[in-house]
């Protein structure tokens, strides 16, 4: 790696003498007494330092924004990581330098070169599973005890094999943060399945009696029953899990039409409730085999829930089962898409005993903030006006309404050939917007957010005339009603700032 002509002692020395003088300085501003300033490396020797104080310089000197290993502020759906693979790329170059100074150099910078593995592409889960099995090898001890959060997300003809998962979880037994986003590759049916491939084998590599999971986003690639892939959840005894994310990438559609009644005594498996005293979210693909069963564990202290999917499982028993059992919980409730093929005869159908008096106002009557997409068929519940989502038109408590995908329906608008002041395409948008204001539908809402940053650019950054025309009535219509207008950090929406957006 090229330093411009300099060694790169020099190059990495400077900067860690820039981050040891930083914490010299915090040190003098506490104890409010002289310490000898460090002005080169010449006049210290920075090799005397003790281990535990080259463990904060580098941790200063590699810290990403937002840190990575910090999971506390992303309990909430309504706020959004913003970790993105350009700068961990960045990050690892640079920590990667860090380790090929010296030796010691090596030693105190691998923890911190290991902490937060982002995988994107399938060869680099490959070279990493190879790395901790030589390093295992060897008897140099593996690298994997550092692994704290292991990300992956690649393209789909770039998804992982599973054995190569399988040797990275067998030596990475740390993690506090694991996240598959239907990245890892289905066991061919035409090829007999390696036993560690299973997915009951990989879940259990994360749910060991010590584990220290504090988030997963697990993904189940087949479509067996869905307590028997996630029984291993029964073996986790620490139980610090507090966000659980699970999604479905099955070969056919045989778990969305599965027998809601169907338990885990037909496989011959005894079921366990899952006990998750520290559950705070759950994100949830909408299958009632998958609702059924959650409907049994114990989540003490669930508060936010996401549920995406398929509009025709809704209604389904399971879904009834689970929000009968957990939605007095529930204070945060982001929907999925709701669309014009959801029909008032589909949630009141007489035969389907979980669909009759199918109300989320009743099951969930504690929810405070409801979180919606707005880029979806809406369907019409009276001439008059749009609910933001078919099963829930009202609720007495909502004080929050958030909505994503603003931008998909403004663009869609834009891109009709607006004339004049574009106000027959914006029409349908505004009178969605319209509706979440009705009093007597959110008589306690106090705030409106659109979550969308996409929104926010076309809306700050010389927009459209017809974009802050919009824009200006939505605020007018909340201001008569006394809501707040905000962007997707929060931020008051206002007069001022939508003119001086079209003044830029």
């Amino acid at each position: 790696m090229a330093f411009h002509g300099s060694h790169p002692y020099v190059f990495l020395g400077s900067r860690v003498s820039r981050v040891l003088q930083k914490l010299l300085h915090k040190r003098r501003s506490k104890r409010n007494t002289e310490l000898p300033r460090i002005t080169s490396r010449r006049t210290y020797d920075h090799s005397r330092l003790p281990p535990e104080i080259w463990h904060l310089i580098i941790r200063e000197a590699t810290f990403m924004a937002p840190d990575p290993l910090d999971t506390t502020n992303e309990l909430s759906f309504l706020e959004t990581t913003s970790l993105h693979l350009p700068a961990y790329c960045s990050a690892m170059r640079f920590k990667l330098a860090l380790t090929l100074v010296s030796k010691r150099w090596n030693a105190l910078a691998k923890p911190f070169l290991y902490e937060f593995v982002w995988i994107s592409r399938a060869q680099q889960a490959k070279a990493l599973a190879h790395t901790l099995l030589l390093e295992f090898v060897e008897g140099a001890g593996s690298s994997g005890r550092f692994i704290r959060r292991l990300h992956i997300e690649t393209p789909v003809l770039e998804r992982c094999a599973p054995a190569d998962l399988h040797t990275i979880l067998e030596y990475s037994r740390q993690l506090t943060v694991y996240t598959d986003h239907q990245s890892v590759q289905r066991n061919r049916y035409d090829i007999p399945t390696d036993p560690r491939c299973r997915p009951e084998r990989l879940l259990s590599l994360l749910a060991h009696p010590r584990s220290q999971l504090r988030r997963l986003s697990w993904t189940n690639y087949d479509d067996q029953p869905f307590q028997q892939r996630m029984s291993p959840l029964q073996q986790m005894r620490t139980m610090r899990l507090e966000y659980l994310e699970l999604s479905s990438c099955s070969p056919n559609f045989r778990s969305f039409f599965s027998d809601p009644t169907f338990t885990a005594s037909h496989t011959g498996v005894v079921e366990t409730p899952v006990q998750l005293p520290a559950l705070k979210s759950l994100k949830v693909s909408l299958d009632n085999d998958m609702f059924a069963t959650l409907a049994t564990w114990g989540m003490p202290t669930l508060r936010n829930l996401s549920v995406v999917s398929a509009d025709f499982g809704h209604a389904g028993p399971g879904f009834y089962q689970f929000l009968e059992a957990h939605g007095k919980l529930i204070k945060q409730l982001e929907l999925g898409h709701s669309s014009s093929i959801v029909e008032e005869h589909y949630l009141t159908a007489p035969d389907r005993r979980a669909t009759n008096d199918f109300s989320l106002v009743w099951m969930c009557p504690n929810v405070t903030e409801l979180i919606f997409s707005a880029d979806v068929e809406w369907h019409w519940e009276s001439p008059d006006w749009i609910v933001p989502h078919v099963l829930l038109p009202y609720h007495p408590r909502v004080e929050l309404i958030a909505i994503r995908d603003m931008h998909a329906r403004i663009t869609d608008a834009l891109s009709m050939g607006l004339t004049g002041d574009g106000g027959p395409a914006f029409f349908p948008l505004l009178e969605q917007m319209s509706s979440l204001l009705r009093h007597e539908a959110f008589p306690a809402l106090k705030y409106i957010r659109d979550l969308s940053v996409e929104s926010t650019i076309l809306r700050t950054r010389r927009p459209h005339p017809a974009v802050e025309k919009f824009w200006n009535k939505v605020l007018s219509q909340c201001q008569v009603r006394g809501v707040w207008l905000e962007d997707h950090v929060g931020v008051n929406i206002t007069l001022r700032g939508l003119k001086r957006a079209s003044l830029m």
